[in-house]
């Protein structure tokens, strides 16, 4: 495997006619990050971050990219591996 800052760990693909796609994993400096989402919506496939349901029940995220550098790099990577599988 090559030594990566960010690389995709596991991908678990949704079977079934659902929006959501995939589960992904990635690994980032040594620690791994569950709950990445695959959606395909009405623009095509993008990137959904892990989030957790407050008392609320209103969604919250629970990891999030601090710039749209960052968060383009993250899309990109897990949509390739997603679409490569």
């Amino acid at each position: 495997m090559e030594d990566k800052a960010i690389c995709v760990s596991r991908v678990h693909k949704v079977d079934g006619d659902s929006s959501l796609k995939a589960f992904v994993d990635i690994t980032l400096a040594g620690i791994v990050i569950k709950g990445l989402r695959v959606v395909n919506g009405k623009n095509g496939l993008f990137l959904g971050m892990p989030r957790h349901q407050g008392k609320d029940g209103k969604w919250y995220p629970t990891v999030y990219p601090l710039t749209k550098d960052i968060q383009q790099e993250l899309s990109d990577l897990v949509l390739q591996a997603y679409q490569g599988e």
